[in-house]
């Protein structure tokens, strides 16, 4: 058996805090760090929340409130230098892409002739191919690979845009979290709940959705809470809709949490009603954890974790009446929603930190010449 090959990689994100993907970022530090690789980090922005493994290059704590062009050129040269010093064997791009000339100016300056990998962590094209998909695809066709984090942005987006040097590799929950007491707000202790959970941005969460379809349903009248468990810049706007409801009483909002594994362990559901995702890490923790789900079925990612009526509920259109429907069927048939919770954890195996770890090692063992 061949020796396995130990490389010094770098991980660039937009920074580690609050989203699925600074996540995703900061765990696969711990990953390869694991594997015997050796991990660097540069993030652009001075946000860290999630723990990771490596060195990091916080370009972030460069900036001043009076960021000039000149300034940020001189972060980019420090980024290119530290790059070319550091001659690492592989770097693992996540941020999002959501500008060409940006892009090409990172192509052909940042990332000049050094092995890239690039991460598309959302099914938007607009959002990690650019504004202009077709000229972006031929910067992704020279990368040493391209990784979707759903087999629908491979095969859909990324190959459909002539990408053909592109993999699905998911992206991974950690077991121990099972294991970590975090604390249960005192306002929820005692309470039946359903919880949602992420980044309070309306365009793409469609908060607003689940909130009228917890008013539609008669769950609140049987004394289920909803919890919606986040901040953003929409949080006040759904505050202001919760309150109209007859079942404003019902509804609870709660801060980000670094650690809300006991929040989503004692919830009786979780949701999931967002417009678009990726790879939606919200339905793998929650399964993760032993929590059964309720999701739309958009068209990445929920149909690759949701077995209909074994771990969840998918539902097929984004109807008021039907994710009402759904709420009441797992809040109301206790044999059921037994049934479904026998199957949470078992579900999601494939996503756990061993195995998302070794397929990005074999990945950059046939990969990295």
């Amino acid at each position: 058996m061949a020796t396995e090959k130990k490389f010094k990689v770098c991980l660039v994100s937009i920074s580690l805090a609050k989203g699925g993907l600074e996540r995703s970022c900061a765990m696969l530090s711990q990953m390869q760090e694991a594997k015997g690789h050796e991990v660097h980090l540069v993030i652009l922005n001075d946000e860290v929340d999630y723990p990771f493994n490596g060195k990091m290059l916080n370009l972030g704590k460069l900036k001043t409130e009076k960021d000039s062009i000149v300034k940020r050129l001189l972060r980019f040269r420090k980024f290119r230098n530290y790059l070319k010093k550091q001659a690492f064997d592989v770097i693992i791009d996540h941020r999002p892409k959501n500008n060409f000339e940006r892009e090409q100016f990172y192509s052909k300056f940042i990332y000049r002739e050094l092995n890239k990998i690039y991460v598309v962590h959302s099914s938007k094209k607009t959002e990690y191919l650019t504004e202009n998909p077709t000229s972006f695809s031929r910067i992704c066709q020279k990368n040493l690979l391209n990784v979707a984090v759903s087999e629908y942005i491979e095969n859909e987006i990324l190959r459909k845009e002539g990408i053909e040097n592109s993999i699905t590799i998911h992206n991974a929950f950690d077991p121990a979290w099972s294991d970590k007491n975090g604390e249960l707000p005192e306002i929820i202790q005692n309470k039946k709940y359903i919880l949602s959970y992420g980044r309070l941005d309306n365009s793409i969460k469609d908060f607003s959705f689940l909130i009228e379809a917890f008013s539609q349903s008669k769950v609140w009248e049987r004394d289920f809470h909803l919890v919606i468990l986040g901040d953003g810049k929409d949080k006040k706007m759904l505050q202001k809709l919760a309150i109209s409801k007859e079942c404003a009483k019902q509804i609870i909002f709660l801060p980000f949490i670094k650690k809300p594994f006991e929040i989503i362990k004692n919830a009786h559901c979780v949701t999931l009603t967002s417009k678009y995702e990726g790879f939606p890490m919200v339905l793998v923790e929650s399964l993760s954890l032993g929590t059964p789900v309720v999701s739309l079925d958009i068209i990445s990612g929920p149909s690759e974790i949701v077995q209909h009526q074994k771990n969840g509920l998918l539902i097929a259109e984004r109807s008021l009446p039907l994710f009402s429907e759904a709420l009441e069927s797992i809040c109301f048939d206790e044999a059921y929603y037994l049934k479904l919770k026998a199957n949470t954890k078992l579900s999601v195996e494939n996503f756990s930190m061993q195995a998302i770890s070794d397929k990005w090692n074999q990945t950059l063992q046939h990969a990295i010449r």
